[in-house]
């Protein structure tokens, strides 16, 4: 019947509406008609809707041969007004479980991205919006895996405008596993790869971290999004886009509840992983309205990680209790995030604190610096000589990273022993890769999560020469070979 109607198909639309009714044939007509329907589809504008009907309904045939090459011709009807519905019938199709006709969805989308970048994200955030679950999720992970191989002449400025604020319609009800998905596709754009551009993201994350609202530690639910959402906006800080109102948020709302905070994700040291985010932001933090009420927060949660050492009876012996446990990766964070904050006021320990509560601090410093000189000295001995392939056994693994840890902590204390405190010494968060600098300048490369400018190397003696703290060796030292290091501290 097909092929009698193509001796008249231009001269009579009846011929081309008999190769759209062979759709409801047999399957010999349904393959006739899935390559000629878009074929000659341009001539017949008035049956346009017929006609994508017509091959929709090939695309949904039982016989997977048939769908197949009814999906492989659907851009042939991408033209014109009808480029946005075939952009939204392509997405329906990205719900197929056959991995041959989802390979030629996303190819038939790519392709009419290319003719009309807008129509193609049209169809797309369409059923993004109001699709069935299946849909909007492969949707998504189409344009974060599909947008960054596009060439810049299809990805221009109004297209990516297009996406910012279509992107912003759809944050408004989103999950996590999507909100991220969301970033990764946002921050790939290049028109927000500036400061003003990452700036707008900070914005964007700090409103679905819902900051304005009171912090409930115990809805594990609220406690996920303020972390899924930090952990987006961190790598989007630097000298110029501050992390303030996030750093402002943890120290206010976050800090004194850290022993509540609950979470949905099973193993996760919750208390931990808000330490760090807070030690990563602490570099990048502005100019803070209540900067010594939260140097105040954070200096007394730091109190808590840094036990005074046990009472002694007469005779010099332990009074019973027995030695506190040294937490150095919360310890670490912790040291960090007030090394940072309090370069902004650095007298906030000689002229904000009292006397007594200023030796009682200087007390416990002493006391974990003597555990922690034991450790490194221990740590140390342990790796002494193993390269290659014996570091990286699990356990020697754990070793360097709490080397790592246990040193950085030693140079924060050694600033705060200092009279008056400074703050000028910079380290690399253990967690974070260590930057390669030139050997002439490595005591003087700038840490990659510190604000801080780059120290001019001196001609003199290096800062290290000058004796600041050596920690007292003595009976608190004595028992602190049976410290184990894990993830907790």
């Amino acid at each position: 019947l097909c092929l009698l109607a193509l001796f008249s198909l231009f001269q009579h639309k009846d011929a081309y509406q008999a190769i759209l009714d062979g759709v409801k044939g047999g399957a010999k007509e349904k393959r006739l008609a899935a390559q000629f329907i878009p074929k000659f589809f341009k001539h017949f504008p008035e049956l346009a809707d017929s006609a994508i009907n017509a091959q929709l309904d090939l695309c949904e045939d039982e016989d997977v041969s048939i769908r197949r090459q009814a999906i492989k011709e659907l851009p042939q009807f991408a033209t014109g007004d009808n480029l946005p519905r075939v952009a939204d019938i392509l997405t329906q199709l990205l719900q197929s479980d056959d991995s041959a006709e989802f390979n030629l969805v996303n190819n038939a989308l790519l392709s009419i991205f290319k003719m009309d970048a807008k129509g193609t994200l049209g169809g797309l955030f369409s059923q993004i919006l109001q699709g069935e679950d299946i849909v909007r999720e492969r949707a998504i992970k189409f344009l974060s895996t599909k947008l960054k191989t596009l060439p810049e002449e299809v990805m221009t400025k109004e297209v990516e405008e297009f996406i910012l604020t279509e992107s912003k319609k759809v944050l408004e009800d989103v999950t996590g596993e999507e909100f991220v998905l969301f970033m990764k596709i946002l921050s790939g754009l290049k028109s927000l790869q500036t400061v003003s551009g990452r700036q707008q993201l900070v914005e964007l994350v700090a409103e679905q971290a819902d900051l304005e609202q009171t912090f409930n530690p115990s809805d594990p639910d609220c406690v996920d999004r303020l972390l899924q959402c930090t952990r987006q906006a961190v790598p989007l800080f630097s000298k110029n886009v501050h992390s303030t109102k996030f750093v402002t948020y943890f120290c206010e709302h976050v800090l004194p509840n850290l022993s509540s905070l609950t979470t949905p994700v099973e193993g996760l040291d919750i208390q931990l992983e808000v330490l760090k985010l807070l030690a990563e932001m602490s570099s990048f933090c502005g100019d803070m309205e209540k900067l010594e009420s939260n140097l105040k927060k954070l200096f007394d949660k730091l109190l808590e990680y840094m036990p005074l050492p046990p009472e002694e009876a007469e005779n010099g012996e332990n009074a019973g209790s027995e030695e506190p446990k040294l937490q150095f990766s919360y310890v670490e964070c912790l040291l960090y995030s007030f090394h940072q904050l309090g370069r902004k006021l650095p007298d906030f320990l000689t002229a904000k604190l009292n006397a007594e509560k200023l030796k009682d601090f200087k007390i416990r410093l002493q006391y974990f610096a003597r555990g922690l000189q034991v450790y490194i000295r221990q740590l140390r001995l342990a790796l002494q000589g193993k390269t290659g392939e014996a570091l990286k056994t699990e356990e020697n693994k754990i070793k360097v990273v709490a080397l790592k840890i246990t040193n950085n902590i030693n140079v924060l204390i050694k600033d705060l022993f200092h009279i008056p405190p400074s703050y000028k010494s910079t380290v690399t968060l253990s967690w974070k890769p260590v930057q390669k600098a030139d050997a002439s300048q490595k005591r003087a490369s700038e840490d990659t999560t510190s604000s801080s400018p780059p120290k001019k190397a001196s001609a003199g003696p290096k800062r290290d020469a000058r004796q600041i703290y050596n920690p007292p060796s003595g009976k608190y030292s004595s028992n602190l070979g049976s410290f184990s290091y894990g993830e907790s501290g």
